[in-house]
């Protein structure tokens, strides 16, 4: 939660001082520096720590400098490429990241123009890094998906290994999730010739393909908003079965552990099985999928490895107009955090994945 406070709060910055911002080395001072030592936690006026211009012969170039290099264990882990504030970022800015992230130590490669930053690393061929970025963070159209990787690149919390390992899902989530949002404002022709093949037997002529580009676009445009509509009701309808007595049950969950989801007056909510995903997505990074489970109760909806209750995950309270998540400590004590989000949860990966790694 502290990570995306800085987050906002850097992006507020960016939002106020772009438009004074005209040169490259102002773009470093202003935002680059700050999110290397705020948000990744790195001392930028330590030689140990951090190297400005950092200096690497690459074959006949010679003294070519990156902007930053980032050490970690003695290593260079990170190697940082700057642009002005504004400019638009592609692989041709990155000519010295490539150059350099072959000769170095460095996994990570970072472009960015002090708003977005685009990470790179090694997934298509060993010690060459890649053309296309795995993560890509916007100060200001924040992504909370992005947080949770993020923070693997803190110094206190660094872990290359975890954040490679995951870049090849993340790399193509980002891509897929790109083009389904640009079939949403402006489907392919291709897409609507899919569409109108599955729903239209004619011949499909320049006029019917016309006509499919507009209900395609149409029909997008429905099936989100049901999909918004849908959520609003679930959550109405889940304020609204709450009562007073279920309330006061919250304080005794404790007792409540041997109670199973299939128990008359149990309703597991759409928003509850969105949960149980999003905590299944984060910790089967440690552990086997199909060994976690839930069970579902009149005040809790528990996440559990192997269905076993003395191997708690966390617990979900959404059935309130305050929702919580329930930590676990390594006592098994459940502290409770507010939510405002499903989405939020993604900011407690790291205590979920630290429970999870206890069942291993």
């Amino acid at each position: 939660m502290e990570i995306l406070e800085k987050l906002n709060s850097l992006s507020d910055k960016v939002k106020q001082q772009a438009s004074l911002i005209q040169t490259e080395e102002a773009t470093k001072s202003a935002f680059v520096m700050p999110f290397i030592n705020q948000i990744l936690g790195y001392d930028v006026f330590d030689p140990l720590e951090v190297i400005p211009e950092f200096i690497c012969d690459v074959g006949t170039k010679k003294g070519e400098k990156i902007d930053y290099a980032i050490i970690k264990s003695n290593e260079i882990q990170i190697l940082i490429e700057c642009k002005k504030i504004g400019e638009l970022l592609n692989v041709n800015h990155a000519s010295q990241l490539f150059r350099y992230f072959h000769v170095t130590s460095a996994r990570i490669s970072i472009l960015t123009n002090g708003q977005v930053y685009k990470f790179f690393t090694d997934l298509d061929a060993p010690n060459k890094m890649d053309e296309k970025p795995f993560l890509e963070l916007d100060l200001l159209d924040i992504d909370h998906n992005v947080v949770p990787e993020l923070l693997k690149l803190t110094k206190g919390a660094f872990d290359v290994e975890s954040i490679v390992n995951a870049a090849g899902e993340l790399k193509y989530v980002s891509q897929i999730k790109k083009i389904i949002s640009s079939q949403f404002q402006n489907p392919e022709d291709e897409f609507v010739r899919l569409i109108a093949s599955r729903v239209y037997d004619g011949i499909l002529t320049q006029k019917v393909r016309e006509l499919f580009l507009t209900l395609t676009k149409k029909s997008l445009t429905q099936w989100l908003n049901d999909q918004v509509n849908e959520r609003l009701k679930s959550a109405i309808s889940a304020n609204v079965q709450v009562t007073p007595k279920e309330e006061a049950s919250v304080e005794t969950a404790e007792d409540k552990e041997s109670v199973h989801k299939e128990e008359n007056g149990v309703v597991t909510t759409p928003e509850e099985i969105e949960g149980y995903h999003i905590v299944k997505s984060i910790i089967r990074t440690v552990i086997a999928a199909e060994r976690v489970t839930y069970r579902d109760t009149k005040s809790y909806f528990g996440i559990l490895i192997d269905d076993n209750n003395r191997k708690p995950v966390c617990r979900l309270h959404l059935n309130r107009s305050q929702m919580y998540i329930g930590i676990f400590d390594s006592n098994k004590i459940e502290t409770r955090h507010p939510i405002n989000s499903l989405d939020d949860i993604y900011l407690f990966s790291e205590p979920l994945t630290q429970t999870a790694s206890a069942y291993k």
